[in-house]
């Protein structure tokens, strides 16, 4: 059996029931297999979820004529965008790029590529590697909060807006005055305001000598 064909299908299936729902038993029994035949392929679920973990990068499609003639900065943006979208698509499997460091094929590629953009316009090693990481971090830390397992639905933010606006003026007077604001910006807005902060940084560390992007720096994802 095509382990192609396998992977696509437990990531149909968890696009369907979640993660945790999702069984080999299950996965089997959708490829009109046997559980024995998957145990040919991975040596169980854990191995099969970082292959869909990896399948999932594989999706995000940017060609790199739209990259050319723009900035890094706007080049950032555009990879940034269809990694959200991509991960939008797929609420269920969230956690996942949350739960490891992607080494599969796809995640290679995709970090090779960017940290290379990185260095192309004059980043040093530590500063791509850093930069990288945290714009990953971003990303799939928003996609999570916002869309994924039990995240909140418009009804929600429409309950939570009027609790701020019941609140004790005298003790949460900024709360209740920024209420609106904290409840009614459009998702998309809210990604590329916070994506925004996170790229002006970069370009500051990036232009200002005394900052040393080796210093502290941790494990790249």
């Amino acid at each position: 059996m095509d382990v192609g064909r396998i992977v696509d299908t437990a990531l149909k299936l968890i696009d369907e029931v979640g993660i945790q729902a999702l069984t080999l038993r299950m996965l089997a029994d959708a490829l009109d297999s046997g559980t024995a035949t998957l145990y040919r392929h991975f040596n169980g679920k854990d191995e099969l979820l970082a292959l869909v973990a990896d399948r999932i990068l594989g999706e995000v499609h940017v060609p790199s004529e739209e990259l050319d003639g723009l900035s890094w900065r706007e080049a950032v943006t555009v990879v940034a965008k269809a990694f959200y979208g991509t991960l939008c698509r797929h609420p269920h499997a969230l956690p996942l790029l949350a739960a490891q460091v992607p080494v599969g094929p796809n995640g290679l590629r995709s970090r090779e590529r960017l940290i290379t953009l990185f260095l192309s316009h004059g980043f040093p090693v530590g500063l791509a590697a850093r930069a990288f990481t945290a714009i990953g971090h971003y990303v799939i830390g928003f996609a999570i909060q916002q869309h994924g397992p039990g995240t909140a639905c418009p009804e929600d933010q429409l309950q939570l807006r009027e609790y701020y606006n019941s609140l004790d003026p005298t003790a949460y007077p900024a709360t209740m005055a920024a209420a609106d604001e904290l409840t009614s910006v459009p998702l998309h807005e809210e990604f590329r305001f916070g994506l925004d902060l996170l790229l002006v940084g970069l370009e500051k560390a990036g232009l200002d000598p005394s900052q040393d992007p080796e210093e502290g720096t941790g494990a790249a994802g």
